[in-house]
């Protein structure tokens, strides 16, 4: 039985880079972190309560912690559950109420932060476990923090080596050496707008420190805001949102520099429908370096981020391509992905020259490229063009019947061409006039 459970374990499932990124469990509080130049992500994941304790989430049922590592250009292994609450020595057993967590690493060691219900109490204290690893094993403390209460734990380790702990509610700790008990009394930190704040992520950036919040306001829901400072403790200017709510529901975001480029993690609901099963997604962001000189503030402020369907990345070769997470669609139409492939969406509906545009895709040792197929039908094509609409046509595929709407297969054709670099590609329809359907595709991808 051991040898089956380490098999399981190891087996990783791995999800597309579009988002939601992960699509194969419900995974929310995303807290994104680069070690050794890879990118991790440190999610809580929601699920639908065990049959007959229903009534006790009212509203989120957590049971535990994965961590994923992005892979090749555009693929997030997952590496399997770290922590549940049946686990967490000092809490209360299968609670299901392991929200935001956060994982640092200093000194060659690795340290995941996270609340959990004590079994004496009700309310929140935060944990700490320690690996040599960024994906475990960690070595669980028997004892929370102490003098530490509260939800969502963000840390900031600031150049000097010292580390702060920053958590819901807007307080802030300087934590000892030992990274497992607080150096300083917690204090309320100064300067936040009014209103419930949780979800604190502090970073620095130009020798100013950054602390960001969901903020839940009373006619919108929660935001994601931010606030700056010269000073770790504050006290912090409030300079406005960074996302708009999402839907009337919660928001729980981290933002790191992975690459050169500034990201945006946060969630959403798109999959389950429901905002008490939610999905981790990116965007990329961007500040303003520029500033007036009578506004000198807002020099180093972030731009708002719009929520979009391509997310990050890039994909390469042996990167699944999602195209219906498009930048651009005319005269076709995304849904649920029927038949019997894994949850997500796909084109449909194409008409005569309708299109998809997906950006920033590798073609470097792309020599064919594959496309998963559904089609009712046997007249007319689908091409791939690069760059423009009407570009350099380098794949073509005739609209095979599949078996139905429904049936779906893998068709594989050659690249007319040797391609360097990163495209756009353009995926067209072609038909005859007054068909209201070419194909379906859930996915495409190159190889080598």
């Amino acid at each position: 039985m051991k040898i089956v459970i380490c098999i399981l374990i190891l087996i990783a499932a791995r999800s597309n880079a579009q988002n939601p990124i992960i699509t194969h469990v419900f995974t929310a509080d995303p807290t994104a972190r680069v070690f050794n130049g890879k990118l991790y992500v440190y999610p809580s994941s929601d699920t639908i309560p065990p049959v007959g304790r229903e009534k006790e989430f009212p509203r989120f049922c957590m049971p535990g912690y994965h961590v994923f590592s992005l892979e090749n250009g555009n693929t997030w292994k997952d590496h399997g559950r770290i922590l549940n609450s049946y686990q967490v020595p000092w809490g209360k057993k299968g609670s299901y109420t392991m929200w935001a967590p956060d994982c640092v690493e200093k000194n060659g060691k690795y340290y995941y932060y996270f609340p959990a219900e004590p079994h004496d109490r009700k309310w929140h204290k935060i944990g700490v476990g320690v690996s040599d690893s960024p994906t475990g094993p960690f070595r669980w403390e028997k004892k929370p923090i102490e003098g530490l209460d509260g939800i969502d734990p963000g840390v900031l380790i600031d150049d000097d080596g010292e580390t702060y702990m920053y958590w819901a509610e807007g307080k802030v700790a300087k934590l000892n050496d030992d990274m497992k008990s607080l150096k300083t009394q917690p204090r309320h930190i100064e300067g936040l707008p009014v209103g419930y704040k949780e979800a604190m992520f502090p970073f620095k950036r130009k020798g100013i420190y950054y602390l960001t919040f969901a903020h839940g306001f009373h006619h919108e829901g929660y935001t994601i805001g931010y606030a700056k400072s010269e000073n770790p403790f504050g006290p912090f200017r409030y300079m406005g949102k960074i996302m708009d709510n999402i839907g009337k529901g919660t928001n729980h975001h981290s933002i790191v520099k992975y690459q050169n480029q500034w990201i945006l993690f946060y969630h959403n609901w798109a999959i389950s429908g429901t905002n008490k099963l939610r999905s981790i997604c990116a965007d990329y962001l961007a500040f303003n370096d520029e500033a007036p000189s009578y506004n000198r503030d807002s020099k180093g402020s972030i731009n708002k981020v719009i929520p979009t369907l391509r997310g990050i990345g890039t994909p390469r070769i042996k990167d699944t391509i999602q195209i219906d997470r498009y930048n651009e669609i005319h005269n076709c139409k995304t849904q649920f992905v029927g038949g019997n492939e894994p949850i997500g969406w796909m084109v449909c509906d194409a008409k005569n020259n309708g299109w998809i545009r997906f950006n920033r895709v590798d073609f470097t040792k792309a020599k064919t490229v594959e496309a998963r197929v559904a089609c009712g039908q046997r007249f007319g094509t689908f091409e791939i063009r690069l760059d423009t609409f009407d570009g350099v046509k380098i794949a073509e595929f005739e609209n095979k019947y599949t078996g139905g709407w429904n049936k779906w297969r893998t068709l594989k054709t050659d690249l007319t061409r040797k391609i360097v670099g990163v495209h756009d590609i353009f995926i067209t329809f072609k038909t005859q006039d007054g068909n209201t359907k070419g194909a379906n595709i859930n996915w495409l991808l190159l190889s080598d």
